[in-house]
């Protein structure tokens, strides 16, 4: 089985200004990203716009940076959706178009119990073959995935690992040390990546390196070489970036940035635009510390 480690990055979704799919410039970005020592692909995750493409577009995206990743790097694609059936059929077309592994984020927007998603979780990873890595993000979906339901469902070996975007230490620590050692615990918050991997974690899916991917996999490198002063200077230097996030919606603000350096990926779909001065003034600051 697959064993999710490293900088991943949650790519982006480029469009053009009436909302369409840049072929072109997605085609570019995965080249980019893939040349900048990036350890794998993950399309359609919230960076992505997930929550914003219909089936037929998330479908257009997957085949599209499958293509153009050749199989240099794993390519993670993101198949949750709110019903189980729902997850189940998305992730098995995302299996026939050549993907390598799947993130599946919890059910949103419905209230669900822990057994609740213990099925949930359960059901898919009986009906698909790929290897799995779940996605714990409360802050979006109103579900805190439990380390004693991670901790069941580490039964199934095509679950290979999870992704904690709560931002709660705490928690990812429950996911280390408190489920099954075989499980790659990545951070899903940017500030955490170096703390995750010291305290055993295997990486991240770090939204900001759609931006700067080289310094987001430095702090990788450098943990890996035991340089641990220089990785948390690395680590510390993405904090101006992280604050801007703080200013609109962070992945909207993360797809602006991109546009400020002279990426063409377009706008965010509405109504999350990303365009605001005082972003594009906070924006501009920050970048002028990583020159």
């Amino acid at each position: 089985m697959l064993k999710p480690q490293g900088i991943i990055t949650p790519i982006i979704t480029p469009m053009t200004e009436n909302e369409k799919i840049n072929e072109n410039e997605l085609r570019y970005q995965v080249n980019r990203l893939i040349n900048s020592g990036i350890s794998g692909l993950f399309p359609l995750g919230t960076n992505g716009e997930v929550y914003a493409l219909t089936v037929e577009e998330k479908v257009e995206v997957l085949k599209i940076v499958v293509d153009e990743t050749k199989g240099r790097v794993p390519v993670y694609a993101g198949t949750g959706c709110i019903s189980t059936s729902e997850t189940i059929a998305l992730s098995r077309q995302a299996e026939k178009l050549g993907v390598d592994a799947l993130s599946i984020v919890s059910p949103y927007f419905v209230a669900v119990s822990q057994e609740d998603l213990y099925r949930h979780f359960s059901k898919i990873a009986e009906s698909v073959n790929l290897p799995i890595i779940l996605y714990n993000m409360p802050a979006r979906t109103g579900n805190n995935i439990d380390y004693t339901t991670v901790r069941k469902l580490a039964k199934y070996e095509n679950i290979v690992g999870i992704k904690d975007s709560s931002g709660n230490f705490d928690n990812t620590l429950r996911y280390i040390e408190d489920t099954d050692r075989r499980l790659s615990v990545l951070a899903g918050n940017d500030s955490l990546i170096l703390w995750t991997l010291l305290a055993g974690g295997c990486g991240a899916i770090a939204g900001w390196s759609n931006v700067y991917p080289e310094l987001l996999v430095s702090i990788y490198k450098l943990w890996q070489q035991g340089n641990i002063e220089e990785a948390n200077k690395r680590q510390a230097s993405i904090r101006p970036l992280r604050d801007v996030m703080k200013l609109g919606n962070p992945n909207s603000v993360v797809k602006r940035a991109m546009n400020l350096l002279g990426y063409n990926v377009g706008p965010a779909r509405e109504p999350v635009s990303g365009v605001d001065p005082k972003i594009d003034e906070a924006l501009l600051k920050a970048f002028e510390l990583y020159k």
